[in-house]
């Protein structure tokens, strides 16, 4: 018989099979999911403040009997493993230095990404980026304004003060998921047709087992406070109802209103007979001077409104990607020029590596062997 080993993780069969169980579940219990899961945690947290109950109840006779232990010890022997070594992960309810430290940390330039979680969007980031949060300085002054934030002084205590996250369900480990899996077609294809991907928006589900690596992913929970956007909904209610009462306005403000909107309306006619004119603008030049110009080319970029209507006119380029590259070039080559200038000798060679081919620009006169440069591609994760 083999030797028992550490518990396996469950299989994406076995997580899927989990999925549609709650689902189920929660259907017949006439909830969504996420209420559903609310559920769970309140009866669990109605559990537990019977079974503390309970132990107060048997402490109690225990003390009448006569018989006095020692509470304090057990405290200190679990401080102790807590100093010593990470401490799993129980869920349970909501901790106030919890709560501070996800305060903390929602402040923290995290670099949050929008995810999908149970059909919600939710914000993650990732585990390393928090843990030098609560490394930084900005985590000592915290400290000083609020004592009650665990101090860190080795890894095991970063890990362990991480871990009240999701130890009071404010944040919680998840992994990315293909949201067609286990359909009959691939991954990413929905009735034959090949879905087009987001960017940077995942799909992910909540893993069963909550570590605190740095490679990990963390979704928030907790969404902070809601007194800003409940605010928010009082000042949109309150401005429906004004325009609701339109009519019992003064002569004068629905006389302003008035002129104002048809401002607004003949600025918009403007506008779209400009797009409209630019588009033709453009179909007469490419085809009389080509290869056309365009009437504000940044109309449609993704810039600030000023820089929309910066330059006025510009000619169409058929092949943009093109223009970065030479770009890189005749900086290259004016750096060369500079060097030969200043130094009275030729400029030294250089080499740009792409996936297809290798270029070495020597000078006419360069004998001596240089090493070529690598331009390494970003991450387009």
């Amino acid at each position: 018989m083999p030797p028992p080993g550490p518990m396996a993780q469950p299989s994406p069969e076995q997580m899927a099979a989990f999925q549609r169980q709650l689902e189920a579940d929660a259907k017949k219990a006439g909830m969504t999911v996420p209420q559903f899961i609310e559920r769970i945690k309140q009866q669990q947290i109605a559990k537990m403040q019977q079974m503390q109950q309970m132990q107060q109840m048997q402490q109690q006779q225990q003390a009448q009997g006569h018989q006095h232990p020692h509470p304090h010890s057990h405290q200190h022997e679990g401080q102790q493993q807590q100093q010593g070594q990470p401490q799993p992960i129980v869920p349970g309810p909501p901790n106030p230095v919890a709560v501070a430290l996800a305060k903390f940390l929602r402040s923290q330039p995290l670099k949050p990404r929008t995810c999908i979680l149970n059909g919600e969007r939710k914000d993650m980031f990732r585990v390393k980026r928090a843990l030098r949060a609560l490394q930084s300085p900005e985590y000592e002054k915290a400290r000083k304004k609020n004592p009650a934030l665990p101090e860190i002084t080795d890894r095991a205590s970063l890990e362990n003060t991480f871990k009240l996250l999701p130890m009071s369900m404010l944040a919680l480990r998840v992994t990315q998921v293909d949201e067609h899996e286990g359909h009959d077609h691939g991954p990413g294809v929905s009735h034959g047709k090949k879905g087009k991907r987001v960017k940077g928006l995942w799909t992910v589900r909540i893993e069963p087992q909550q570590e605190a690596q740095e490679d990990m992913y963390y979704a928030w929970l907790w969404e902070g406070s809601q007194v800003m956007r409940k605010v928010y909904a009082a000042l949109a209610l309150l401005v429906i109802f004004a325009v609701v009462l339109y009519p019992l306005w003064p002569a004068k403000l629905r006389m302003g209103v008035y002129y104002l909107s048809w401002g607004f309306l003949i600025f918009l006619g403007l506008f779209f007979a400009m797009a409209i004119f630019r588009v033709i603008l453009f179909c007469i030049t490419y085809f009389v001077l080509a290869p056309g110009f365009w009437l504000f080319p940044n109309l449609w970029e993704d810039v600030s409104v000023v820089e929309s209507f910066k330059p006025v006119w510009a000619w169409h380029d058929p092949n943009p990607k093109k223009k970065k590259k030479s770009k890189s070039s005749a900086v290259s080559a004016s750096a060369g020029s500079t060097f030969s200038a200043t130094t009275g000798q030729p400029a030294p060679a250089t080499a740009t590596t792409t996936a297809t081919a290798t270029q070495v620009l020597t000078e006419p006169h360069q004998r001596s062997y240089v090493a070529p440069r690598v331009e390494e591609l970003g991450d387009d994760e």
